[in-house]
């Protein structure tokens, strides 16, 4: 929801720079997360998933991935499925670092986040 009543001025300033996704780098040192790779998704989510779109789950969740850097909010939920399942099946660390990449141009610049 773009205009979003709950989220005050701080909150949105926090979400328009990502900066709400630091306490995550906690996950990330203790390995239970990557910089880069699907979002971790909820278990309602993965309770829906297709049989084809498991293998989503064989990567390490990350902070950032090929969906958020590909349209983030503005994508649908069948695109951000297929960006990932991209990212999974064709990882490399030149991909990897692309998307770190984009991420830092993304947070820096005017992105679609709200």
């Amino acid at each position: 929801m773009r205009d979003d009543p709950r989220i005050t001025k701080v909150g949105k300033y926090l979400r328009r720079f990502s900066i709400d996704e630091l306490p995550q780098l906690v996950n990330v040192l203790r390995g239970d997360m990557s910089l880069v790779g699907p979002r971790p998704p909820l278990p309602a989510e993965v309770a829906q998933y297709a049989i084809n779109d498991a293998r989503r789950m064989l990567v390490k969740p990350g902070l950032t991935g090929l969906w958020q850097v590909s349209g983030r909010s503005d994508l649908t939920w069948e695109e951000s499925m297929r960006l990932d399942l991209r990212y999974a099946d064709n990882w490399s660390f030149a991909l990897d670092l692309t998307i770190l990449w984009r991420t830092a141009r993304a947070a820096l610049g005017k992105g679609s986040a709200f």
